[in-house]
Protein backbone atom coordinates (compact mmCIF):
# COMPACT_ATOMS: atom_id res chain seq x y z
CA UNK A 1 0.00 0.00 0.00
CA UNK A 2 2.66 2.18 0.76
CA UNK A 3 4.67 1.74 -2.84
CA UNK A 4 1.02 2.51 -4.14
CA UNK A 5 0.73 5.85 -2.73
CA UNK A 6 1.67 7.63 -6.13
CA UNK A 7 -1.23 6.32 -7.66
CA UNK A 8 -4.19 7.00 -5.12
CA UNK A 9 -5.70 9.14 -7.62
CA UNK A 10 -6.15 6.61 -10.35
CA UNK A 11 -8.13 4.21 -7.05
CA UNK A 12 -10.27 6.97 -6.92
CA UNK A 13 -11.15 7.61 -10.29
CA UNK A 14 -11.85 3.93 -10.88
CA UNK A 15 -13.98 3.71 -7.54
CA UNK A 16 -16.02 7.02 -9.01
CA UNK A 17 -14.53 9.79 -6.74
CA UNK A 18 -14.90 13.08 -8.41
CA UNK A 19 -13.27 16.19 -8.16
CA UNK A 20 -14.88 18.10 -4.68
CA UNK A 21 -16.25 14.40 -3.37
CA UNK A 22 -15.32 12.28 -0.45
CA UNK A 23 -15.26 8.77 0.01
CA UNK A 24 -16.30 7.16 3.14
CA UNK A 25 -15.22 3.91 3.37
CA UNK A 26 -16.95 1.00 5.66
CA UNK A 27 -15.28 -1.72 6.97
CA UNK A 28 -16.29 -4.51 8.97
CA UNK A 29 -14.43 -7.50 10.22
CA UNK A 30 -16.06 -10.88 10.94
CA UNK A 31 -17.72 -10.98 14.62
CA UNK A 32 -21.14 -10.67 16.16
CA UNK A 33 -19.71 -7.51 17.70
CA UNK A 34 -18.26 -6.54 14.76
CA UNK A 35 -19.72 -3.68 12.51
CA UNK A 36 -21.89 -5.96 10.35
CA UNK A 37 -22.41 -8.18 13.32
CA UNK A 38 -25.64 -8.68 15.57
CA UNK A 39 -23.73 -7.37 19.07
CA UNK A 40 -26.17 -5.83 21.74
CA UNK A 41 -24.14 -3.07 22.76
CA UNK A 42 -26.28 -0.01 22.68
CA UNK A 43 -23.12 2.25 22.39
CA UNK A 44 -20.63 2.88 19.14
CA UNK A 45 -18.48 0.08 21.02
CA UNK A 46 -21.26 -2.89 21.23
CA UNK A 47 -22.29 -3.47 17.35
CA UNK A 48 -25.87 -3.96 17.66
CA UNK A 49 -26.40 -4.11 13.61
CA UNK A 50 -24.22 -0.79 13.60
CA UNK A 51 -23.86 -1.00 9.74
CA UNK A 52 -27.48 -1.85 8.29
CA UNK A 53 -28.46 1.08 10.36
CA UNK A 54 -25.52 3.43 9.56
CA UNK A 55 -26.31 2.84 5.60
CA UNK A 56 -29.92 4.81 5.10
CA UNK A 57 -28.75 7.56 7.15
CA UNK A 58 -25.65 8.41 5.07
CA UNK A 59 -27.54 8.12 1.81
CA UNK A 60 -29.93 10.64 3.68
CA UNK A 61 -27.36 12.68 5.28
CA UNK A 62 -24.79 12.89 2.75
CA UNK A 63 -25.47 14.49 -0.55
CA UNK A 64 -24.95 11.91 -3.03
CA UNK A 65 -22.65 14.38 -5.37
CA UNK A 66 -20.02 15.68 -2.50
CA UNK A 67 -19.55 12.29 -1.36
CA UNK A 68 -19.15 8.69 -2.41
CA UNK A 69 -19.84 5.53 0.00
CA UNK A 70 -18.39 1.92 -0.29
CA UNK A 71 -18.14 -1.00 1.62
CA UNK A 72 -15.23 -3.43 2.22
CA UNK A 73 -16.33 -6.60 4.05
CA UNK A 74 -14.27 -9.43 5.59
CA UNK A 75 -14.20 -12.81 2.86
CA UNK A 76 -15.63 -14.42 5.79
CA UNK A 77 -18.33 -12.62 5.71
CA UNK A 78 -18.80 -13.21 2.11
CA UNK A 79 -18.30 -16.81 2.54
CA UNK A 80 -20.33 -17.56 5.74
CA UNK A 81 -23.61 -15.80 4.38
CA UNK A 82 -23.29 -16.32 0.43
CA UNK A 83 -22.58 -13.11 -1.87
CA UNK A 84 -26.93 -13.61 -2.29
CA UNK A 85 -27.38 -12.63 0.99
CA UNK A 86 -25.47 -9.60 1.18
CA UNK A 87 -26.04 -7.90 -1.97
CA UNK A 88 -29.93 -8.86 -0.54
CA UNK A 89 -29.08 -7.43 2.38
CA UNK A 90 -27.25 -4.13 1.24
CA UNK A 91 -29.27 -3.86 -2.01
CA UNK A 92 -31.52 -0.75 -1.11
CA UNK A 93 -27.64 0.67 -0.27
CA UNK A 94 -26.61 -0.63 -3.42
CA UNK A 95 -29.33 1.71 -5.69
CA UNK A 96 -28.59 4.47 -3.15
CA UNK A 97 -24.86 4.57 -4.85
CA UNK A 98 -23.45 2.28 -2.06
CA UNK A 99 -20.41 0.25 -3.89
CA UNK A 100 -19.41 -3.11 -2.36
CA UNK A 101 -15.22 -3.48 -2.62
CA UNK A 102 -13.92 -6.73 -3.39
CA UNK A 103 -12.41 -8.31 -0.15
CA UNK A 104 -9.43 -9.98 -1.93
CA UNK A 105 -8.32 -7.78 -5.04
CA UNK A 106 -9.51 -4.37 -4.37
CA UNK A 107 -9.65 -3.62 -0.20
CA UNK A 108 -6.27 -2.02 -0.42
CA UNK A 109 -6.77 0.59 -3.03
CA UNK A 110 -9.90 1.53 -1.58
CA UNK A 111 -8.42 1.84 1.47
CA UNK A 112 -5.64 4.31 -0.02
CA UNK A 113 -8.51 5.78 -1.99
CA UNK A 114 -10.58 6.79 1.41
CA UNK A 115 -10.94 9.89 3.18
CA UNK A 116 -12.33 8.76 6.19
CA UNK A 117 -13.33 5.11 7.22
CA UNK A 118 -15.88 4.15 9.09
CA UNK A 119 -15.13 0.86 10.88
CA UNK A 120 -14.44 -1.71 13.73
CA UNK A 121 -11.61 -3.91 15.28
CA UNK A 122 -10.76 -5.38 12.42
CA UNK A 123 -6.92 -5.39 11.00
CA UNK A 124 -8.46 -3.07 8.30
CA UNK A 125 -9.28 -0.40 9.91
CA UNK A 126 -6.07 -0.12 11.92
CA UNK A 127 -4.19 -0.55 8.47
CA UNK A 128 -6.31 2.88 7.79
CA UNK A 129 -5.08 4.15 10.81
CA UNK A 130 -1.66 2.89 9.69
CA UNK A 131 -1.90 4.71 6.29
CA UNK A 132 -2.64 8.01 8.55
CA UNK A 133 -6.72 7.57 7.40
CA UNK A 134 -9.01 9.45 10.07
CA UNK A 135 -11.03 6.61 11.48
CA UNK A 136 -14.35 6.79 13.24
CA UNK A 137 -15.29 3.52 15.62
CA UNK A 138 -18.68 2.16 14.67
CA UNK A 139 -17.87 -0.90 16.79
CA UNK A 140 -15.19 -1.21 19.38
CA UNK A 141 -15.34 -4.39 21.76
CA UNK A 142 -12.32 -3.94 23.83
CA UNK A 143 -13.19 -7.02 26.00
CA UNK A 144 -13.13 -9.57 22.82
CA UNK A 145 -9.14 -8.19 22.15
CA UNK A 146 -6.35 -8.63 24.37
CA UNK A 147 -5.46 -5.62 26.65
CA UNK A 148 -2.10 -5.09 25.87
CA UNK A 149 -2.45 -5.59 21.74
CA UNK A 150 -1.45 -2.77 19.79
CA UNK A 151 -5.03 -2.88 18.44
CA UNK A 152 -6.39 -1.97 21.88
CA UNK A 153 -4.66 0.78 22.53
CA UNK A 154 -5.76 2.37 18.92
CA UNK A 155 -9.43 1.24 20.33
CA UNK A 156 -8.97 2.85 23.51
CA UNK A 157 -8.29 6.43 21.70
CA UNK A 158 -9.74 6.58 18.38
CA UNK A 159 -12.91 8.24 18.05
CA UNK A 160 -16.04 6.43 18.31
CA UNK A 161 -18.88 7.20 16.20
CA UNK A 162 -22.19 8.89 17.46
CA UNK A 163 -24.98 7.12 16.47
CA UNK A 164 -27.58 9.80 18.10
CA UNK A 165 -25.72 13.03 16.24
CA UNK A 166 -25.71 13.55 13.19
CA UNK A 167 -23.64 12.48 10.29
CA UNK A 168 -22.08 14.64 8.05
CA UNK A 169 -20.91 17.07 10.85
CA UNK A 170 -19.00 14.12 12.57
CA UNK A 171 -17.83 13.20 9.30
CA UNK A 172 -16.07 16.40 7.90
CA UNK A 173 -14.90 17.51 11.37
CA UNK A 174 -12.92 14.30 11.72
CA UNK A 175 -11.34 14.75 8.43
CA UNK A 176 -10.69 18.60 8.61
CA UNK A 177 -9.31 18.38 12.30
CA UNK A 178 -7.77 14.78 11.80
CA UNK A 179 -3.72 14.09 13.47
CA UNK A 180 -2.80 10.59 12.57
CA UNK A 181 -1.56 8.64 15.68
CA UNK A 182 1.81 7.12 15.35
CA UNK A 183 1.27 4.20 17.22
CA UNK A 184 -0.53 1.97 14.18
CA UNK A 185 2.19 2.84 11.54
CA UNK A 186 5.31 1.97 14.28
CA UNK A 187 3.58 -1.69 15.24
CA UNK A 188 2.59 -2.47 11.61
CA UNK A 189 6.21 -1.83 10.72
CA UNK A 190 8.81 -0.91 11.92
CA UNK A 191 10.77 -0.68 9.05
CA UNK A 192 8.39 0.76 6.53
CA UNK A 193 9.64 0.32 2.68
CA UNK A 194 11.39 -2.58 4.01
CA UNK A 195 9.39 -5.90 4.31
CA UNK A 196 9.98 -7.06 0.89
CA UNK A 197 13.97 -6.61 1.32
CA UNK A 198 13.87 -8.23 4.95
CA UNK A 199 11.22 -10.82 4.55
CA UNK A 200 12.98 -11.98 1.84
CA UNK A 201 16.10 -12.91 3.55
CA UNK A 202 14.40 -14.50 6.40
CA UNK A 203 12.24 -16.96 4.56
CA UNK A 204 15.88 -17.75 2.78
CA UNK A 205 17.33 -18.04 6.27
CA UNK A 206 14.91 -20.73 7.33
CA UNK A 207 15.05 -22.62 4.08
CA UNK A 208 19.04 -22.73 4.63
CA UNK A 209 18.60 -21.87 0.94
CA UNK A 210 21.12 -18.79 -1.24
CA UNK A 211 18.80 -16.16 -1.87
CA UNK A 212 18.85 -15.04 -5.16
CA UNK A 213 20.58 -12.58 -6.42
CA UNK A 214 18.01 -9.34 -7.72
CA UNK A 215 16.07 -7.19 -5.97
CA UNK A 216 13.04 -7.61 -4.43
CA UNK A 217 10.25 -7.01 -5.77
CA UNK A 218 6.72 -6.52 -4.97
CA UNK A 219 3.82 -7.05 -7.38
CA UNK A 220 2.04 -3.48 -8.01
CA UNK A 221 -1.67 -3.28 -6.99
CA UNK A 222 -4.12 -3.42 -10.27
CA UNK A 223 -6.16 -0.42 -10.90
CA UNK A 224 -9.67 -1.90 -10.14
CA UNK A 225 -12.31 -2.02 -13.01
CA UNK A 226 -14.06 0.90 -13.10
CA UNK A 227 -16.71 1.42 -10.19
CA UNK A 228 -19.08 4.56 -10.92
CA UNK A 229 -21.63 5.30 -8.75
CA UNK A 230 -25.06 3.91 -9.99
CA UNK A 231 -27.84 5.05 -8.23
CA UNK A 232 -31.72 3.82 -9.37
CA UNK A 233 -33.01 5.30 -6.15
CA UNK A 234 -35.25 8.03 -6.27
CA UNK A 235 -32.83 11.25 -6.07
CA UNK A 236 -34.15 13.99 -3.60
CA UNK A 237 -32.77 17.67 -5.44
CA UNK A 238 -32.37 20.65 -3.79
CA UNK A 239 -31.98 23.38 -6.74
CA UNK A 240 -30.36 27.17 -5.91
CA UNK A 241 -30.62 29.48 -9.52
CA UNK A 242 -27.66 32.00 -9.62
CA UNK A 243 -26.82 34.31 -12.76
CA UNK A 244 -24.15 32.95 -14.80
CA UNK A 245 -26.14 30.81 -16.10
CA UNK A 246 -25.71 28.75 -12.77
CA UNK A 247 -27.53 26.35 -10.94
CA UNK A 248 -26.27 25.10 -7.20
CA UNK A 249 -27.43 21.32 -6.66
CA UNK A 250 -27.76 19.43 -4.29
CA UNK A 251 -29.13 15.25 -4.46
CA UNK A 252 -30.03 12.63 -1.68
CA UNK A 253 -30.48 9.54 -2.80
CA UNK A 254 -33.58 7.75 -1.04
CA UNK A 255 -33.93 9.76 2.28
CA UNK A 256 -35.58 8.58 4.97
CA UNK A 257 -36.65 12.30 5.33
CA UNK A 258 -37.07 15.52 3.39
CA UNK A 259 -33.39 16.91 3.99
CA UNK A 260 -33.04 20.32 5.15
CA UNK A 261 -31.80 22.80 3.37
CA UNK A 262 -32.26 26.29 1.10
CA UNK A 263 -33.93 26.17 -2.17
CA UNK A 264 -36.64 24.45 -4.86
CA UNK A 265 -36.61 20.60 -4.62
CA UNK A 266 -37.76 18.26 -7.41
CA UNK A 267 -37.69 14.66 -7.36
CA UNK A 268 -35.31 12.98 -9.98
CA UNK A 269 -35.98 9.12 -10.63
CA UNK A 270 -34.22 6.34 -12.67
CA UNK A 271 -36.31 4.97 -15.30
CA UNK A 272 -34.92 1.15 -13.94
CA UNK A 273 -36.12 2.20 -9.94
CA UNK A 274 -37.12 -0.70 -8.16
CA UNK A 275 -40.54 1.17 -7.03
CA UNK A 276 -42.35 2.51 -10.57
CA UNK A 277 -45.01 4.20 -8.93
CA UNK A 278 -41.70 6.88 -7.84
CA UNK A 279 -41.98 7.54 -11.66
CA UNK A 280 -45.45 9.19 -11.50
CA UNK A 281 -44.30 11.45 -8.92
CA UNK A 282 -41.11 12.38 -10.94
CA UNK A 283 -39.87 15.41 -12.46
CA UNK A 284 -37.05 14.35 -14.54
CA UNK A 285 -36.61 10.94 -15.36
CA UNK A 286 -33.41 9.30 -16.90
CA UNK A 287 -31.90 6.46 -17.50
CA UNK A 288 -28.18 5.71 -18.08
CA UNK A 289 -27.41 3.55 -21.85
CA UNK A 290 -25.13 3.79 -25.21
CA UNK A 291 -26.55 6.35 -27.27
CA UNK A 292 -27.07 3.79 -30.12
CA UNK A 293 -28.70 1.44 -27.98
CA UNK A 294 -31.68 -0.47 -30.33
CA UNK A 295 -33.16 -1.30 -27.11
CA UNK A 296 -34.33 2.06 -26.31
CA UNK A 297 -33.61 4.09 -29.56
CA UNK A 298 -32.21 7.52 -30.23
CA UNK A 299 -32.10 9.00 -27.09
CA UNK A 300 -34.24 12.04 -28.33
CA UNK A 301 -37.05 9.25 -29.07
CA UNK A 302 -36.33 7.72 -26.06
CA UNK A 303 -37.27 11.04 -24.05
CA UNK A 304 -40.34 11.57 -25.95
CA UNK A 305 -41.61 8.44 -24.79
CA UNK A 306 -41.17 8.76 -21.43
CA UNK A 307 -43.00 12.59 -21.70
CA UNK A 308 -46.23 10.59 -23.27
CA UNK A 309 -46.36 7.64 -20.53
CA UNK A 310 -45.41 9.95 -17.46
CA UNK A 311 -47.49 12.97 -17.97
CA UNK A 312 -46.22 15.06 -14.61
CA UNK A 313 -42.85 14.90 -16.15
CA UNK A 314 -41.13 18.20 -16.93
CA UNK A 315 -37.69 16.75 -18.49
CA UNK A 316 -36.57 13.17 -19.37
CA UNK A 317 -32.89 12.78 -19.67
CA UNK A 318 -30.68 9.91 -21.49
CA UNK A 319 -27.17 10.04 -19.86
CA UNK A 320 -25.06 8.25 -22.94
CA UNK A 321 -21.39 8.41 -21.01
CA UNK A 322 -19.48 9.28 -18.20
CA UNK A 323 -19.69 13.37 -18.99
CA UNK A 324 -22.83 13.65 -21.75
CA UNK A 325 -26.46 13.30 -21.60
CA UNK A 326 -29.24 14.37 -24.03
CA UNK A 327 -32.66 15.85 -22.44
CA UNK A 328 -35.72 16.70 -23.44
CA UNK A 329 -38.58 19.04 -22.20
CA UNK A 330 -42.06 19.32 -21.68
CA UNK A 331 -42.19 21.63 -24.73
CA UNK A 332 -40.21 20.03 -27.28
CA UNK A 333 -36.57 21.14 -26.86
CA UNK A 334 -34.29 18.49 -27.40
CA UNK A 335 -30.81 19.68 -26.04
CA UNK A 336 -27.08 17.80 -25.78
CA UNK A 337 -25.31 18.46 -22.34
CA UNK A 338 -21.93 18.15 -22.52
CA UNK A 339 -19.49 18.54 -19.35
CA UNK A 340 -16.58 20.58 -19.99
CA UNK A 341 -12.93 18.96 -19.67
CA UNK A 342 -12.36 19.70 -15.46
CA UNK A 343 -16.35 18.65 -15.25
CA UNK A 344 -16.68 15.19 -13.93
CA UNK A 345 -20.17 15.17 -11.99
CA UNK A 346 -22.93 12.62 -13.10
CA UNK A 347 -24.39 13.84 -15.79
CA UNK A 348 -28.21 13.40 -14.42
CA UNK A 349 -27.43 16.49 -12.10
CA UNK A 350 -26.32 18.48 -15.03
CA UNK A 351 -30.24 17.69 -16.95
CA UNK A 352 -31.69 18.51 -12.89
CA UNK A 353 -30.23 21.61 -13.18
CA UNK A 354 -31.73 22.55 -16.86
CA UNK A 355 -34.81 21.57 -15.25
CA UNK A 356 -34.23 23.63 -12.45
CA UNK A 357 -33.17 26.90 -14.57
CA UNK A 358 -36.33 26.36 -16.98
CA UNK A 359 -38.86 25.68 -13.94
CA UNK A 360 -38.04 29.19 -12.86
CA UNK A 361 -38.91 30.89 -15.73
CA UNK A 362 -35.08 31.72 -17.22
CA UNK A 363 -34.54 31.71 -20.85
CA UNK A 364 -33.22 28.43 -22.52
CA UNK A 365 -31.41 30.71 -25.40
CA UNK A 366 -28.76 31.78 -22.40
CA UNK A 367 -27.87 28.24 -21.90
CA UNK A 368 -27.24 27.42 -25.44
CA UNK A 369 -25.47 30.89 -25.85
CA UNK A 370 -23.24 31.11 -22.74
CA UNK A 371 -23.47 27.11 -21.51
CA UNK A 372 -24.38 26.62 -18.26
CA UNK A 373 -22.23 26.03 -14.74
CA UNK A 374 -24.02 23.77 -11.99
CA UNK A 375 -22.27 23.66 -8.73
CA UNK A 376 -22.09 20.41 -6.19
CA UNK A 377 -20.88 21.40 -3.18
CA UNK A 378 -17.90 23.69 -3.58
CA UNK A 379 -16.93 22.13 -7.24
CA UNK A 380 -18.31 24.14 -10.16
CA UNK A 381 -19.12 21.84 -13.58
CA UNK A 382 -19.09 23.60 -16.65
CA UNK A 383 -21.22 22.54 -19.04
CA UNK A 384 -21.89 23.11 -22.69
CA UNK A 385 -25.63 23.24 -24.24
CA UNK A 386 -26.31 22.82 -27.58
CA UNK A 387 -29.77 22.48 -29.33
CA UNK A 388 -30.58 19.24 -31.47
CA UNK A 389 -31.90 19.30 -34.66
CA UNK A 390 -35.69 18.69 -33.41
CA UNK A 391 -35.68 21.22 -30.87
CA UNK A 392 -36.19 24.83 -30.39
CA UNK A 393 -32.82 26.65 -30.15
CA UNK A 394 -34.57 30.27 -29.00
CA UNK A 395 -36.57 31.55 -26.52
CA UNK A 396 -37.83 30.51 -23.07
CA UNK A 397 -39.19 27.48 -22.44
CA UNK A 398 -43.04 27.12 -20.51
CA UNK A 399 -42.57 24.59 -17.60
CA UNK A 400 -46.17 22.51 -17.06
CA UNK A 401 -47.53 23.69 -14.15
CA UNK A 402 -46.61 21.77 -10.83
CA UNK A 403 -49.52 18.93 -10.16
CA UNK A 404 -51.33 19.59 -7.06
CA UNK A 405 -51.41 17.17 -4.53
CA UNK A 406 -54.49 15.59 -5.72
CA UNK A 407 -53.13 14.78 -8.95
CA UNK A 408 -50.25 12.88 -7.49
CA UNK A 409 -50.59 9.61 -5.35
CA UNK A 410 -48.93 9.87 -1.62
CA UNK A 411 -48.66 6.33 -1.53
CA UNK A 412 -44.46 6.07 -1.86
CA UNK A 413 -44.29 9.13 0.38
CA UNK A 414 -42.18 6.61 2.48
CA UNK A 415 -42.78 8.73 5.71
CA UNK A 416 -41.26 12.28 4.16
CA UNK A 417 -41.99 15.11 6.83
CA UNK A 418 -44.28 17.61 5.75
CA UNK A 419 -42.63 19.92 3.46
CA UNK A 420 -41.97 23.43 4.54
CA UNK A 421 -44.62 26.06 3.63
CA UNK A 422 -43.97 27.37 -0.06
CA UNK A 423 -41.86 24.50 -1.63
CA UNK A 424 -43.50 21.51 -2.77
CA UNK A 425 -42.21 17.92 -2.02
CA UNK A 426 -41.15 16.18 -4.40
CA UNK A 427 -42.00 12.87 -2.91
CA UNK A 428 -45.50 13.47 -2.37
CA UNK A 429 -46.44 16.12 -4.87
CA UNK A 430 -47.95 18.66 -1.96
Amino acid sequence: MLAARPYRDRFRRALGVGRGQRLVLLNSTWSPRSLLGDGNGEEAGGGDDALPALLPRLASELPADEYRVAAVLHPNIWHGHGPGQIRAWLDRAGRAGLALIDPLEDWRQALLAADVVIGDHGSVTYYAAALGTPVLLGAAPLDSLDPDAPIADFIRTAPGLDARAPLRGQVDALIENHIPQPGPMRFTSSVPGEAAVRLRRAFYGLMAAPEPPGPALLLPLPLPDPEPAHRTAPLYVLTRVLAGPEVVVTRYADPAREPAGAGDAHLAVHEDTRDPGQLGLADVVFRNGAPDDPRFGPPGRWAAEVLDRHPHCALAAYVTGPSSCVVRTRDGAVLRLTAGAEADADPAVYASAVHAWLAAGRALAALVEDGLTVRTGSTDHHVVVAAEADGPTTGGTRQRPSPTPADRSTAHANGADTPRAGRRSPRTGS
